[in-house]
Parts: structure tokens; sequence; C-alpha cells
């Protein structure tokens, strides 16, 4: 079986009788060690002090306010206290999938984003363990890095942000490249057929373009990488899958996978006609429907859960999978008496 996201670091944690992931020492010093993570040569005695003589050996070690206010430079005391509060988060919590939940459900708002992203890719890593579609795990991609959207050839074609910035680095230093002009989007590989297989050798580069307007793999790939998650997660059964419009006068439920397309969602739900801009915007639409209606709030029952994806008026994806979570409307059944 061909593994994938190996930079997560799913292969250094343990897993219970539920499949859970468990901290280990070994995936603390390994994400201690990541580059964002690392104190600068030039940082104080006190900061090279707790990373490299104290936590890289004791990664558990509790560490003190005290010890992060001895740090002088004001940007290393923030930066470790989220970091410290989120380990301890970690460490609090019977898995990473119950340490993820408690963030969603409650105090998200004070972590910061990469911390988010880097703990979802690697539960998401979890969920998906044994998925060999390269086209649901290059969908997956979009839950924890950011997007950028290119329109071409009536395509919609997404690819990683970081990737695409650096690939414009490189192509500004060559003339030739400037000369020949068209998005820089296209002169990476487009996920199709021919180049599918060599997705997992390649993985943790987020290197492949995903066309996503004019593929419907990549499309029902998302919405299978959308209802694992919410499986994983919460241990509900749902089926998703990918609509070119919403045919539905009177919505009952929508959730908008990303700030943009929560905004645009709030917008039709209070009844509001969408300015030509802003309804471009939407980049893809799903319908998801619950398989047990008895987890479904009675609001709701057996009416369509709508799923809206958008892009920011850059042309970028930030895709929030918390709000999967805290969004649908579901409900805990009653225990048996």
């Amino acid at each position: 079986m061909k593994d994938f996201w190996v930079a997560s670091g799913h292969h250094l944690l343990d897993r219970d009788e539920a499949g859970r992931l468990l901290v280990t020492d070994a995936f603390l010093k390994a994400y201690l060690a990541r580059p964002e993570l690392l104190p600068p040569e030039n940082a104080c005695e006190a900061e090279l002090r707790l990373h490299h003589e104290l936590l890289m050996h004791h990664p558990r070690r509790p560490v003190t306010g005290d010890e992060i206010a001895a740090m002088e430079d004001a940007d290393a005391r923030e930066n470790w206290t989220f970091m410290i509060a989120f380990r301890d988060l970690l460490l609090s919590a019977p898995s990473l999938e119950a340490a993820y939940l408690k963030l969603v459900r409650g105090s998200a708002e004070n972590t910061p984003p990469l911390f988010m992203n880097q703990l979802a890719q690697v539960v998401l890593r979890n969920a998906l363990d044994g998925e060999q579609d390269p086209y649901v795990l290059r969908a997956a991609e979009l839950f924890f890095r950011p997007q950028r959207v290119t329109f071409h050839e009536g395509t919609v074609l997404l690819a990683d942000a970081e990737a695409v910035e650096l690939h414009e680095q490189n192509r500004h230093a060559s003339p030739l490249l400037n000369m020949l002009g068209g998005p820089a989007v296209t002169e990476l590989d487009i996920l199709d057929e021919a180049n599918a297989a060599g997705y997992f050798a390649r993985s943790d580069a987020f290197d492949m373009v995903l066309n996503l307007g004019g593929d419907g793999l990549a499309r029902r790939g998302l919405a299978t990488a959308m209802a694992a998650w919410i499986r994983h997660l919460l241990a509900v059964e749902v089926e998703i899958e990918p609509v070119d419009r919403i045919e539905d006068e009177s919505w009952t439920w929508f959730v908008g996978l990303d700030a943009e397309a929560t905004r645009i969602g709030n917008t039709l739900w209070n009844g509001h006609e969408l300015e030509s801009e802003p309804a471009e915007r939407v980049i893809a639409l799903f319908r998801l429907a619950f398989s047990d209606t008895r987890e479904v709030i009675p609001e709701v029952g057996t009416r369509p859960v709508w799923l809206i994806l958008a892009m920011m008026p850059d042309r970028t994806i930030r895709m929030k999978p918390q709000n999967l979570i805290a969004g649908l409307p579901y409900r805990v059944a009653a225990p048996a008496s």
C-alpha cells in the first residue's frame, strides 16, 4: 500500500483500539524540529536552552510562564505561549482527534491557523488511511493548504498557493519564461490519468494542480474526503455529491466551507441578491444527506444540507474543515434505555 503525507508525522504516532491517534515523544520532537518552530540563530539564551537542551530531550516537560517571560524577544514570547498551550492541549486530550474537536468546539480562535492546519492534516491522514485514489488525496489537500485559483481555457485550476508563489519567483528569475507568458500554474503538472500514479511519490511537495472545474473526478474526490472527515470525527455516515447549482427555493441548512462561502451563503439565506462579482467567487457546490435521519436535528430532517466552497477576492481558497464539524445540523443520538 502506498504511503502519502509522510511529513505529517502520522507514522510517529500510536493508535488506540478505535484507531485514534495518540501522542508520542517522537511525534513531539519532530514537531519541535519543524522549521517554523526552530529558534533563529540569534535567539536569546533562554529560548535556545528551552528548545535545544530541555524540550528536544524531554518534550512533555512542563514549561512555566517565567521561562517564557525570560525570553528577550516579544514575538518569541508570544510564539512560545501559543506553542506550549497547543502542546499541552495535545497531551491532555485522549487523542489528537479529541484535541481537534475540543479546538473546533471552543478555543480555535486562540490557536494559530498554522497549528490548526497541521493538526487537521495528520487527523485527515488517519481518516484517509488506506485511500489509494490520487484525486481524493489531492482534493483533500484543500483541508490544510491554501489554494490559488486560475481560470484557464474553460477550466478551474487549483494549485497550492505556496507552490505557485515559489514557481512564480523562479519564473521571474528567467527572462525566457517571462517572455513565454501564460498563467504560471499551467507550467505545473495538472493531475490526470497519465500522471495520477505519481502523486504518492510527490505528495509532500504539494506541487500537482487540481482541475476542479473541468474534471468530475476532482469534485467527487473532494466529496469523498469530506465524507471521510465527518465519519472519522463524528462517527456519522453522510453522502456528499457535487452539484452544478442549488435547486432549492427554500434552504433549510447550508455550511460555508470557508469564510467567503459563509458570507455568500448568509447573504442568500437572508433573501438578498448576490452581485455578479461575489457570485463568481463560488467555486463548487455539494449536497449532503445524512444516512440516518435520526442523527439530524428535526428542523432539517430529510432536507439536503448544501455545502459551498468559494474563493477570496484575491483568488485564494482557505478552506475551514472545522466548519464541516461545527456547522452540520447534527445531534447526538439519545442513549439507549
